[in-house]
């Protein structure tokens, strides 16, 4: 995920990043869902042996709608303390440093942009999202922008998606690499309690919020940029990302369920309070010590040689995209072998198991993936990226059926352009050593 707020400091003074910042966090308008009970729950609930299950058909009515979002959180690429580099210039004396301590993580902010400032809980202070890496020992980086970015976009697809369950809908996305649209088909829904379809609304959302992340990994590679001078390449399938979206989806499905998500601030405090319970569970470790497996793993999965926005700073990536994904773990023969061994030794010596993720396809009979895709299309502008990639795969648009298809071509050329690198590298290495 690109770093534009890196980009913004480079290019105004920090008051003027500041200005627009405060403006921006106005951007998104409170919302809030009321739930109007049908005449089955009004029925049930005058009963006088109330069901349950008959009381929860309800109606809902927006007021106003969730507002979609428009773009992703700023942050983060992989690693740490990287240099940077605009143009052919390098930033003297800058390293941009993006890990933090889980105590230090802030209130979420739905559609937060750039900044944010909101409360922790209702009497609670009000900070920004302090976003970045964290290491933990089930889950390997977390990276929380993701996190967050995925459960914003389920929220807001739910109650799009609820009131016209069953009924053939079109939901317009922000274009990324072209134009991208949710796509739903009529099926049946006659035979589902209202609570059923209230928990089958969750899980297309949270499937599809998923694969909106899935998109996002392809659109960077192809050359997608939120701020054009700055390439986002060296984001794309960053080894963490998808994890962390997959977790954002998790934590979303269990707020909707809960019905933790009705209005923006009710939503806003209960993400704030499953995300820091989910980072806690996932055992995060020091600041120190994230940074110290940062150090473990450079020059293997990331070089810090290289400054950004450089592609290959990042050494290792993860095409493989779907509904199951497992954390990267750095392995003990690595970190033992490295000069910071003794900082982090003592998070080997447990026995922990790292903690594998899936979205299900299935709910109640529904085949999801059968009824909901996200489509996209490809700009002009985007085509020459897409030469080494067969034209029947996405020349008329493509959806997340295609994405690891597109996602293993991207693989063989990354192979191909990080040999050339290397080769590059040496060479360049090797005439610095002849020069006198």
């Amino acid at each position: 995920m690109m770093i534009a707020n890196l980009a913004l400091l480079m290019r105004q003074s920090v008051a003027v990043v500041m200005s627009v910042l405060l403006l921006g966090a106005c951007s998104s308008p409170d919302w809030q869902v009321r739930a109007l009970p049908s005449d089955i729950a009004i029925a049930a609930a005058l009963d006088n042996e109330p069901d349950p299950l008959l009381m929860g058909d309800v109606v809902l009515q927006d007021l106003p709608l969730v507002r979609m979002p428009e773009d992703v959180r700023p942050c983060c690429a992989f690693g740490n303390a990287q240099k940077v580099q605009v143009g052919s210039l390098s930033v003297p004396f800058f390293r941009y440093a993006n890990t933090l301590a889980v105590d230090s993580v802030g209130p979420h902010a739905f559609e937060a942009g750039t900044f944010s400032y909101q409360k922790d809980a209702p009497n609670g202070s009000r900070g920004g999202e302090n976003n970045g890496q964290i290491y933990t020992l089930r889950g390997g980086f977390i990276d929380l922008a993701h996190v967050r970015d995925t459960a914003d976009n389920a929220i807001a697809l739910f109650y799009r998606i609820f009131p016209q369950l069953g009924l053939p809908q079109s939901i317009l996305l922000p274009d990324e690499i072209g134009p991208r649209s949710i796509e739903l088909k009529a099926f049946d829904t006659s035979g589902l309690t209202a609570a059923q379809r209230w928990e089958l609304a969750a899980a297309i959302s949270v499937r599809l919020a998923y694969s909106m992340a899935e998109a996002h990994e392809i659109a960077q590679w192809h050359g997608y940029r939120s701020w054009a001078p700055w390439s986002e390449a060296v984001s794309a399938y960053s080894p963490e990302d998808l994890y962390s979206n997959m977790l954002g989806a998790k934590i979303a499905l269990a707020l909707l369920n809960n019905n933790l998500a009705m209005n923006k601030e009710l939503y806003n405090q209960h993400m704030t309070q499953w995300l820091a319970a989910t980072l806690t569970w996932l055992e995060p470790v020091a600041i120190e010590q994230t940074n110290a497996l940062f150090d473990v793993i450079d020059g293997v999965w990331w070089d810090s040689k290289q400054p950004l926005p450089s592609k290959f700073m990042l050494l290792k990536r993860h095409y493989a995209l779907g509904d199951k994904q497992s954390p990267y773990l750095v392995p003990k023969a690595l970190a033992s072998s490295h000069v910071k061994w003794n900082e982090i030794a003592e998070l080997y010596e447990a026995d922990v198991e790292p903690h594998h993720l899936a979205l299900s396809n299935t709910l109640h009979g529904i085949d999801i993936d059968a009824i909901a895709q996200q489509k996209l299309l490809v700009a002009d502008k985007f085509t020459a990226s897409f030469s080494h990639i067969p034209e029947s795969l996405w020349r008329n648009g493509f959806t997340q059926a295609d994405f690891y298809r597109i996602s293993e071509y991207n693989q063989i050329q990354d192979s191909i352009e990080l040999q050339q690198h290397i080769q590059q590298r040496a060479s360049y290495l090797t005439e610095l050593e002849v020069q006198p």
